[in-house]
């Protein structure tokens, strides 16, 4: 008899694991139900033939087909997958004894005790004995390795059974007897594995033998678990036997096993397609923000590097006030964009970490070191368009100043120059007296005086062109052409006045007569007229200042101007004293005067109109210099709001920035208390943003009011632009940090005491608070945890340990590159290998897989996203349309390139 108490093997971790306790079917007397004995024949006989089929072989009667040892010895060859002595092929009982006794000793080295049972006794055919060791050789290999939560054998595949059918209406299994014999926990089974197969809403629990031959009807043909039972063995016993059901449902628990195993490696292969979907999806979606994000600095560009002049001062504020919408609209949002594309990239590079990916590589042009410089290319020529704007507003001001000043002087001069030339080439002389002539030559010596007093005017009117010209004025032309008839015109009275001189000097050799007083009327007469007439244009003239200290020397200059006043009201008497003289003395010799003075055309009336002219220009002067004087001291009060609020601000920007470099390296509560801190920090640097616009107005108010300086101030509004843009760059990257570092210790089942040891560890080594580690830093950290990385050999490792939290080769490791190193040291991730391991068991351990296996196995997005990527397999035993899964898999790692 079978010892079924003492039946025992080796675990796979060097324990013995104890067959269950058998109950004693078979007594001491060996009897046995016959019943039960029926159904243990069948069943067993079944379960026999369905390994030896393998072989090409069956048998018929289990007591008979025993007796000579050989099917006996084929059957554990094939249920245990080892060689088994060489049986003896002789006919003799000797033979069969010895055979026999190879396949017990065989049994007993799997650790199983037999007790009662000899070769003998099987030879004989003794169907007891024969029952109880192919019993004995199915608990071995068919039900000892069952486990199923820390429960093995019996006790494991009744557990697996009530984990299977619990859903199940009228099914409860609590046994290997009387729960079986309605049928349908055997089609629970089925349906909970394969619902495809059972209709199990249709069954009857008053239908028993509908229900059993439905269950094995269906495992025979479809399961490949042959009959071992008929309905009616089952229904016509009270118990049906414990035995013969028990080897039955483990026939169904291994058809089920692989399925299970199957759905198991389906499941990892989805979570590992699942995580690189949602990464290429990152990806696309990083690619196409950047690309976008270029293709708007490429386009913009070009419009702010365009050098395009225009012609007026308008015309430049209108191009001023695009720039002005170009920053304030169409920017700002780009800004976002920039930051929310690097917050994004860090964000992948975590995720590509933390799934055992190779890090994510933009394609060319498009890594975040090459937006940032773009963006930089962007910034710089923003600046220069706006310094070009402003410089070409100041040369169009001083352009259509100097325009207006040049026809101003050409005016004059035309004015002047009227009716020169007549009086320059008239013969008056030739029938003159002597006096007259004399008269003439006076008058004469007086133009040339006034002439050579024009001098200067000419000149500027010249100067005035050719600055002009060198500052690009539109209109050159047309003032080259009247600048050229004035210089043109100029040289013909210069000539003309050399030829009437010489005229005159001739004719007086015979006149001698002179008007002396006339002579000294004239000549005191011209300077003083062409005075006024400077003193009226420079009381005219416009003028173009950009702070008080130049309204104040305008001022100055004009109250040294009347200071001179009186003396040339003097001179002003003197010169009408001599007429009234000339006046007086004709009176007192009774001369009769001609007429006007012959040697001038000015008069003591046009002495007087241009004097009264030039004394009401003076207070006019006066009123404009005052005006200019208040618009100065207006601009000062603005240069200062602008000073006191740009101040307030640039203070503020520095502290928050200072105040963000001290809590990125601070450990004040949980990651979530941090990230929750930091975000109430950004909403509290947010609501500044009413202080920035305020600054915004001021500096509007400015660039309005052409202030091009500001002495009150060392910050610009580019300057506390780009610095605002960092302040918020600064706090969005460094709550990305936290998120990153918090999906981190999710991933990988880190602590909080962990990280805040990686914390305390990293910021004790970190000397200069930089946020990153030195490589010398770095390896004194290691050292501290333990790690040694200093004799030749830890060199080495360190060097490996550098390649991997520092890629590019910066000499400086991150914070975050430091955890995810420690997360990697003390966690699991998923490998090449247990994805290659997991494809295996679906392509039941074939080198390659099909396209049917993997949309069998997997859901169907997933499946054709591995069909679409795997190459065709073309090793050993290829057949049509297999799948290269092992590269596949490796290339998921980085490996190689799909």
């Amino acid at each position: 008899m079978v010892d079924y108490h003492a039946a025992n093997n080796q675990s796979s971790t060097g324990g013995v694991q104890t067959y269950m306790e058998q109950e004693n079917d078979w007594d001491r007397d060996m009897l046995l139900d016959p019943a039960w004995e029926r159904q243990q024949r069948k069943t067993f006989t079944a379960w026999c033939n369905s390994h030896l089929r393998k072989s090409g072989t069956q048998i018929e009667n289990i007591e008979e087909d025993f007796r000579d040892g050989l099917k006996l010895m084929l059957l554990l060859e094939v249920i245990a997958g080892e060689r088994l002595p060489k049986p003896e092929r002789g006919k003799m009982r000797v033979h069969k004894i010895n055979n026999v006794n190879k396949a017990l000793d065989f049994i007993a080295s799997k650790g199983v005790k037999l007790v009662s049972i000899g070769a003998e006794e099987i030879v004989d055919g003794n169907a007891k004995m024969t029952l109880g060791m192919i019993w004995t050789i199915i608990l071995r290999f068919a039900i000892q390795d069952i486990s199923v939560e820390e429960t093995s054998a019996k006790e494991g595949l009744l557990l697996w059974c009530q984990r299977k059918t619990a859903p199940y209406k009228n099914v409860n299994v609590q046994n290997f007897h009387i729960s079986w014999k309605d049928g349908l926990a055997f089609n629970a089974l089925i349906h909970r594995h394969r619902p495809d197969l059972i209709d199990y809403d249709s069954l009857r629990k008053d239908d028993p033998v509908t229900n059993l031959n439905n269950a094995f009807e269906v495992a025979e043909k479809h399961l490949d678990i042959p009959k071992m039972l008929d309905a009616e063995d089952i229904v016509n016993t009270a118990r049906p036997d414990e035995k013969a059901i028990m080897t039955y449902v483990s026939s169904f628990y291994h058809a089920f096993s692989g399925a299970q195993k199957a759905e198991t490696a389906a499941n990892r292969i989805c979570k590992v397609l699942a995580v690189n979907q949602e990464n290429e999806q990152m990806m696309e979606d990083y690619e196409k923000l950047a690309s976008e994000l270029l293709e708007w600095i490429r386009r913009t560009i070009p419009w702010l590097e365009n050098r395009t002049q225009e012609k007026t001062v308008n015309d430049m504020q209108a191009k001023q006030e695009d720039f002005r919408d170009y920053r304030c609209v169409h920017k700002p949002p780009k800004v976002q964009e920039k930051c929310q594309l690097e917050i994004s990239f860090n964000t992948l590079q975590t995720k590509l970490r933390l799934s055992n990916r190779p890090a994510f590589m933009p394609s060319e042009g498009r890594m975040v070191s090459d937006i940032n410089g773009a963006w930089h290319t962007l910034e710089g020529a923003e600046k220069g368009y706006e310094e070009w704007i402003l410089s070409e507003i100041r040369r169009l001001e001083r352009l259509e100043h100097l325009a207006e000043k040049f026809h101003q002087k050409a005016a004059i001069h035309e004015s002047w120059t009227d009716g020169k030339e007549a009086m320059l080439t008239q013969k008056d002389y030739e029938t003159s007296t002597l006096s007259e002539v004399k008269a003439l030559l006076r008058k004469h010596e007086a133009f040339e005086s006034d002439l050579a007093a024009h001098q200067d005017r000419v000149e500027q009117i010249a100067a005035i062109a050719q600055e002009l010209n060198e500052l690009d004025y539109y209109d050159s032309a047309s003032v080259n052409g009247r600048c050229q008839k004035i210089c043109d015109q100029w040289d013909v009275l210069g000539t003309l006045t050399q030829n009437r001189k010489e005229s005159l000097e001739r004719t007086e050799k015979q006149l001698e007569s002179i008007d002396e007083l006339y002579l000294e009327y004239a000549k005191r007469a011209a300077p003083f007229n062409n005075w006024m007439e400077g003193a009226m244009e420079d009381l005219q003239d416009m003028f173009i200042v950009h702070n008080i200290e130049e309204i104040q020397g305008l001022i100055t200059a004009h109250e040294q101007f009347k200071s001179t006043l009186a003396e040339a009201n003097k001179e002003r008497e003197a010169i009408q004293a001599i007429q009234a003289e000339v006046h007086k003395i004709a009176q007192s010799n009774g001369i009769k005067l001609s007429g006007a003075n012959p040697y001038t055309t000015i008069t003591p009336a046009s002495i007087d109109s241009k004097w009264k002219k030039a004394m009401d220009m003076v207070p006019l002067r006066d009123n404009a210099l005052q005006d200019e004087l208040n618009k100065q001291n207006s601009n000062d009060t603005l240069r200062a709001k602008f000073a006191t609020q740009a101040n307030t601000v640039g203070a503020y920007i520095q502290a928050k920035m200072e105040e963000i470099g001290r809590i990125s390296i601070e450990m004040n509560g949980t990651l979530e208390d941090q990230l929750t801190h930091l975000k109430e920090y950004q909403k509290t640097i947010m609501s500044y943003m009413p202080e920035i616009n305020t600054l915004e107005g001021y500096h509007q108010l400015i660039q309005e009011a052409l202030i091009f300086d500001n002495q009150y101030t060392s910050y610009t509004m580019e300057h506390l632009r780009v610095g605002w843009e960092q302040l918020l760059t600064t706090i969005a990257r460094t709550i990305n940090e936290v998120e990153n570092q918090i999906l981190t210790r999710d991933a990988k089942g880190i602590s909080q005491e962990q990280l805040y040891e990686y914390r305390a560890s990293f910021n004790h080594f970190d000397k200069d608070h930089s946020g990153a580690l030195q490589a010398e830093e770095f390896k004194a950290c290691l050292i501290s945890l333990g790690y040694d990385v200093e004799n030749d050999k830890g060199d080495s490792e360190f060097a490996r340990i550098m390649g991997i939290v520092d890629p590019n080769g910066s000499g400086a490791v991150t914070f975050q590159a430091f955890i995810d190193f420690m997360s990697r040291e003390t966690t699991d991730t998923d490998t090449a290998d247990q994805v290659i391991a997991s494809f295996k068991i679906l392509a039941a351990d074939k080198p390659f897989i099909t396209a049917e296996e993997l949309r069998r196995e997997l859901p169907p997005d997933q499946a054709e996203y591995c069909i679409a990527r795997m190459a065709p397999y073309t090793g050993p035993n290829a057949i049509p349309g297999a799948l290269d899964y092992m590269s596949f898999s490796t290339a998921l790692y980085g490996e190689s390139d799909l």
